[in-house]
């Protein structure tokens, strides 16, 4: 069957010279690579493998790199220590709470829920010291 549109209404966007990718590389792959970049190209949902490669290869400068001094390196590893306790006392309030129908939080779980909250503060002002 004819396709009824004219040459122009069919062709893509006329790009300036200095966008147009008229270079070509060629690279050797295993069959499983092959398939595995298949694969991550579909659930990236890019069009072509190209087109995916590409995004891998230059959006890079878009992630940011924290480089980490070794008083951060303590004091990350100190915050990862601080947010795992605030989730045993979450979980030992939810416990209490969860096993009783009738139970009434009382003043030691508002002081434990309240400690959670300002160690989850000083975590996150620490957070954002580094990452801004």
């Amino acid at each position: 069957m004819k396709n009824n549109r004219s040459r122009k209404e069919s062709m893509r966007p006329h790009l300036p010279d200095k966008e147009k990718r008229n270079e070509m590389l060629i690279i050797r792959i295993t069959r499983e690579e092959k398939i595995r970049l298949k694969s991550l190209t579909k659930r990236g949902k890019f069009a072509c493998m190209s087109d995916y490669i590409r995004s891998r290869v230059f959006k890079q400068s878009d992630r940011k790199v924290i480089s980490l001094d070794e008083e951060a390196n303590i004091l990350f590893k100190s915050l990862d220590y601080e947010l795992n306790k605030i989730g045993v006392n979450l979980n030992q309030l939810s416990k209490r709470m969860n096993s009783f129908s009738g139970y009434r939080v009382d003043d030691n779980d508002r002081q434990l829920l309240k400690q959670a909250f300002e160690m989850m503060r000083q975590c996150l002002i620490l957070l954002q010291k580094y990452l801004r």
